[in-house]
Formats: structure tokens, C-alpha cells, sequence
């Protein structure tokens, strides 16, 4: 029986405080979201398998973890592995968005990937994109909304950007051939994660000789160097660094040119969201321009410029549990009759009305042990509801972070809660 309760490897449930602490991640990504004009959308988990796995999807790599099924039909079908390739056929289904269209979306996806800390089989993305803009304002906005984010969730982070066309001038200069430009770019994006040495095998595992290697990098160490100065070789890398400074924001960012997101989908700027004290390795955010996918599912061979970042739910879920973050209660006010329970399920649905989370006692625990639930809830308001509150109709209003009470008619509160209960509501 134990065997048949355990979860799939890679899944998990949340529930209590810590699903409380997810919710208030997810809330604070659509309030900002909605503060930067996105609107929602909700695309199908089940795709067909086709159209994740055309040409501009997420490439051979990301192919390997996906998901296939079939129907009764014996249609191919698989589960979506992002949140960009669904955006792009909604696009490229209803052309008349692509001229200019913003939306955000949250929901899951499914990789059949390694497992690690921050990244499971089955995890919660939040994507932002936008499409019908040319200009690099774009990738300014959606990085200064990132900053926005995490300092509102109070994570210190760090992005780092690049530019796909310049890391390809690189290789050009390098000598590598144009149709091996992704292999090395899958290489090359492990960087920071595996360092200069580990990457150089791999490549030459690939088939590239060390001179070749060591040509690569001493380029990319040259562009870093140049880059103290200005960008080189790039006019719109040059143009966001200097959006980054009137925003700013400026040093919550770092120029990287070996960062390349592996994914085949991106044709411009790329960037990653870091912690700055590296307790989690991987990104916890990151995005890029990419304008030709629209194209390919239009199949009328034209760009539609689009750029989007996603935002990982679970990642940032773990590095908040990491640092001690508290998820916010959902709970206004706890009611605790004394063998007044009618009388407090009245009170409570006259509260409702005034839109407060109420809930009512219904176990029967000594007051003591009802209390410390409330404390350990990080319930904000108790009231103790007797028979003598209920003849008075005064009761005292219990305040559990200061302590103090407050002693009101039941008339009072439950004509104006928000005077009382504030800012909990």
C-alpha cells in the first residue's frame, strides 16, 4: 500500500504552510505582472507532440524530457515542457495578436529531466511575454520588472544577459562552422555551472580540438574585457546597458558573454536570474528574444519580434524556505466560541459579507490549545465568543502580534472590519 501512495520521483504535494508560502509567490508575481499591463492567458497542458518538437521549439536537447502519449485516436500527444512554445502557437493561431499582444500565464509544466534541488519533474512556471516590439525598451522593462520582483519577495539576485548574436560572431571568429553553432552553444552554457574545464572536454568530446577550444575562450575573455568600457560588438547589448543605468538597476546586472541559454528558440538578447549567494546554483528566473517561432507555426517564413521571461515558481519556493520566509496566513480572524456556536457562525458570515477570511473553532480543545493554534497559524485577530459577549454584544478583539486588545461592539466590527482589522485585509 505504501508503494501505491508515493508520489511519481519529481512530484510532490504542498499543502499548509507551505503551500500558503507558493500562494504568496504566485500573488506577488500577477500583482506585478498586472502592475506592468500583462494580461492572463491559459493554454493547454496537452499538445501535440509535433508541434513541441518543430524545429524552432525548444531543440533536440529539450526533446529528450518530454513527455509523450498517445489518445484512443493514436494521435501523438505530449505534455508541454514551457510555457514560450504554447504562447507562440496561440499566436500563430490568432494572427491578428501578433501585432502587439502582452500576456502572462502560470501554470504547470513537465520535463523528464535530472532531479535537483529547486527543480522537480512536474514544476510551476511564470511566464511573461511579449510580442509585436522590436525595440531593446523590451528587454529593459521585463529585467527592471525581475529586479521588482525579487526585491518584493526579498531575495538578493543578480541577472546576467548576453546576446546570441554576438556569442555567434564569437564562434564565427573561432572558426566554427555555422551548422555547429548550437552544439557548442549547449557547451558553452554550462559555464557557470561546470566551469571552463569540464566545458572544454565536453567539447572536445564533440569533436573539437583544444586549440580550437582555447581559441574560444580567450575570446570570450577579450569581449569581458572590452565590456569595461563598452559592449563590443553588439550596438543593442551596448543600448540595454545603457537602459539599465537610467532604470537604475545597473548593479543587479552583469554583462556574461558565455551565457547562452541552451534552447534553439533564442535569436537575441538572452538573460538569467541568479541568487547572489549562490545557495541555489541554478536560475530562478530568465527569458530572451525570440522572433522567428511565430513564424515557423504561421508558415509564412516572417519574424514577429517576441521576448518574454519565465519565472520559476518552485526554484524561488526553495530559496525562500531556504532563507526562513513565512508564507502569509489566509486567515483574518480566528473565532473561538465558548458553546456559543450559532451565535459565532453569525458573526463569521457577517464578516464574510465584508469580505474577511474568517474561521470558526470547531474543535473541541481547551481555549489554551485553540490559542496556541492561532500563534502558531500566525493568526492575526482572535475573538473569544462566551455567552456574555453574546448578551452585551461587546467583544474583545485580540490582537496575537501585539498582544493588545481592543474592546468594540459586534455592531462596529461588523460594519466596518477594515477600521479594525487593518492591513490584514
Amino acid at each position: 500500500m505504501a508503494e501505491q501512495l508515493r508520489n511519481p520521483r519529481g512530484t510532490r504535494d504542498y499543502y499548509g504552510k507551505e503551500q500558503q508560502l507558493r500562494q504568496y509567490i504566485r500573488q506577488t508575481l500577477e500583482k506585478v505582472f498586472a502592475e506592468y499591463v500583462f494580461e492572463e492567458a491559459e493554454t493547454p497542458v496537452l499538445n501535440y507532440y509535433e508541434t513541441l518538437a518543430q524545429k524552432y521549439a525548444g531543440g533536440a536537447e529539450i526533446l529528450k524530457e518530454v513527455y509523450r502519449l498517445s489518445d484512443q485516436g493514436g494521435r501523438k500527444l505530449a505534455l508541454r515542457y514551457d510555457l514560450t512554445v504554447p504562447f507562440a502557437r496561440l499566436v500563430g493561431t490568432n494572427p491578428q495578436l501578433s501585432s502587439f499582444y502582452r500576456r502572462y500565464e502560470i501554470g504547470k509544466v513537465f520535463r523528464d529531466g535530472p532531479v535537483k534541488t529547486g527543480r522537480l519533474r512536474e514544476f510551476t512556471q511564470c511566464d511573461v511575454d511579449m510580442v509585436g516590439v522590436n525595440s531593446i525598451l523590451a528587454e529593459a522593462e521585463l529585467m527592471a520588472m525581475a529586479v521588482d520582483i525579487f526585491q518584493r519577495l526579498d531575495l538578493d539576485v543578480v541577472i546576467s544577459y548576453n546576446h546570441r548574436q554576438l556569442l555567434e560572431n564569437i564562434l564565427k571568429g573561432a572558426g566554427i562552422r555555422a551548422d555547429r553553432y548550437s552544439e557548442v552553444i549547449l557547451s558553452l552554457d554550462k559555464l557557470d555551472k561546470i566551469g571552463q574545464i569540464a566545458v572544454a572536454k565536453e567539447l572536445n568530446q564533440k569533436g573539437f580540438a583544444y586549440p580550437l577550444i582555447e581559441n574560444i575562450f580567450a575570446r570570450l575573455n577579450q569581449v569581458v574585457l572590452d565590456s569595461k568600457e563598452e559592449i563590443v560588438g553588439s550596438e543593442e547589448l551596448q543600448e540595454l546597458q545603457n537602459y539599465l543605468k537610467a532604470l537604475g538597476i545597473e548593479e543587479k546586472t552583469q554583462f556574461n558573454p558565455g551565457l547562452a541559454r541552451g534552447l534553439d528558440i533564442y535569436t537575441g538578447t538572452v538573460f538569467e536570474v541568479f541568487l547572489e549567494n549562490s545557495s541555489i546554483t541554478s536560475s530562478i528566473a530568465s527569458g530572451g528574444r525570440y522572433d522567428r517561432i511565430i513564424g515557423k507555426f504561421l508558415g509564412d517564413g516572417a519574424e514577429y519580434p517576441a521576448v518574454g521571461m519565465s519565472f520559476g515558481l518552485d526554484v524561488i519556493f526553495q530559496a525562500l524556505l531556504e532563507q526562513g520566509t513565512a508564507g502569509q496566513t489566509n486567515i483574518d480572524v480566528f473565532i473561538i466560541p465558548l458553546d456559543t456556536g450559532v451565535e459565532a457562525l453569525k458573526l463569521a458570515q457577517a464578516l464574510r459579507k465584508k469580505r474577511v477570511r474568517v474561521l470558526v473553532e470547531m474543535k473541541e480543545r481547551r481555549l489554551k490549545k485553540s490559542l496556541d493554534y492561532a500563534n502558531k497559524s500566525l493568526i492575526p485577530f482572535v475573538i473569544v465568543l462566551g455567552s456574555q459577549e453574546v448578551e452585551t454584544g461587546i467583544i474583545s478583539l485580540k490582537n496575537m502580534l501585539s498582544g493588545a486588545d481592543v474592546t468594540i461592539s459586534i455592531q462596529e466590527l461588523t460594519s466596518n472590519p477594515q477600521a479594525f482589522l487593518e492591513p490584514t485585509i
